[in-house]
């Protein structure tokens, strides 16, 4: 890989995060441009599972358990990364779309369990509720989201990386090729510019006529104050989604993309709270701290755009929704394109070229 290459990177959440860590060990100088704290804005609002579960075809499960496993080999190269594998209890669907998605997932090779109640009781043994039958992935976890993207964005700085905090207000373009971007009436010139700036992603592409057909749908999430240990793992039951960070907060949406925020997100918070309060026992004690509401950038077909923008040399787009399970395996393809050409095949089906077909 070449170690000339200047690469700007537009976009300080865990996707931006992992590409310039990517990047720069990969020998590249990059520049990070973040317009807010590290993290971005969908990164803190995350859920934080990483996961390859339910609802996914093939080649986009395929990508997830790369990913995975990519996960393991970054906290491997990168010591202390905020990463616990700490297994996933699922009983979110009627039972026949529980064993459905069991015996699928399974024939691909994931790791599933059905268990009954006596054995949720022993997995989660705090929960009041207990289901018939639920479905455990030992091998699902979490990440911090904003300690793991600050470890990179730390780590990349490290090595090189340059961090600018500003806002950027168009790609500059010649001749065809992106050539750097405008940011507080000045230019910065770059031989590729990477937009992983999430729900800000299509306002930047539009400055050089490139549409990115993205949604952002809120997602309302409530974190307690820390609390003891009441969660060994996640719990997806239904309408209710929790797990229990590092510091001991309880977080919880009614679904792990967060609540509707309806017309009071504060009210919705409430009774999001009480409910995820009644399933716990022995949290008389726990208070709610505060709610977040995160507009999760998410492609009109559900799936990431991931790969360079066709028609415009230089450009690069990273945005999608499940930017925790995915971020180290597209930060390790993104940079062996940017730097290489070399696409993996596991990207093949998320090119931004698909909504033009």
């Amino acid at each position: 890989m070449s170690s000339a290459k200047e690469v700007i990177v537009i976009g300080a959440g865990i996707i931006g995060a992992s590409i310039a860590w990517h990047l720069t060990g990969a020998g590249a100088r990059v520049t990070v441009i973040l317009d807010s704290s590290a993290g971005g804005v969908a990164t803190p609002n995350s859920f934080a599972w990483i996961n390859a579960s339910w609802g996914n075809p093939e080649p986009y499960f395929r990508l997830r358990r790369r990913a995975m496993a990519e996960w393991t080999r970054l906290a491997k190269d990168l010591p202390g990364l905020p990463l616990a594998w700490c297994g996933g209890l699922c009983w979110d669907m009627p039972a026949d779309r529980l064993e459905a998605y069991a015996s699928e997932h399974s024939s691909w090779g994931y790791g599933i369990e059905r268990v009954g109640r006596d054995r949720v009781a022993r997995i989660e043994p705090n929960l009041t509720e207990l289901p018939e039958l639920a479905l455990y992935v030992a091998e699902e976890g979490v990440a911090e989201p904003v300690a793991a993207t600050r470890a990179l964005l730390a780590d990349a700085e490290r090595r090189g990386a340059k961090l600018a905090t500003g806002t950027v207000t168009a790609l500059v373009r010649s001749n065809g090729k992106v050539t750097g971007v405008e940011m507080s009436g000045e230019q910065l010139a770059a031989d590729e510019v990477v937009i992983a700036a999430g729900a800000g992603a299509p306002g930047i592409a539009e400055t050089v006529g490139v549409k990115l057909p993205i949604e952002t749908p809120p997602g309302l999430i409530v974190h307690s104050r820390p609390y003891k240990k009441l969660l060994n793992g996640l719990v997806l039951a239904e309408r209710l989604h929790m797990r229990q960070t590092a510091e001991g907060r309880i977080i919880a949406g009614s679904d792990f993309g967060g609540a509707d925020p309806g017309e009071n997100a504060e009210d919705t918070a409430r009774e999001l709270f009480k409910a995820t309060k009644a399933m716990l026992g022995g949290a008389e004690g726990l208070e709610l701290d505060f709610h977040t509401v995160g507009y999760r950038p998410t492609p009109v077909d559900g799936f990431p755009i991931i790969g360079r923008a066709e028609g415009m040399d230089g450009l690069y787009v990273a945005v999608m929704h499940s930017g925790i399970t995915l971020a180290p395996a597209v930060g390790l393809f993104a940079a062996r394109e940017i730097l290489a050409g070399e696409r993996d095949p596991l990207l093949q089906s998320y090119g931004l070229g698909r909504f033009s077909q």
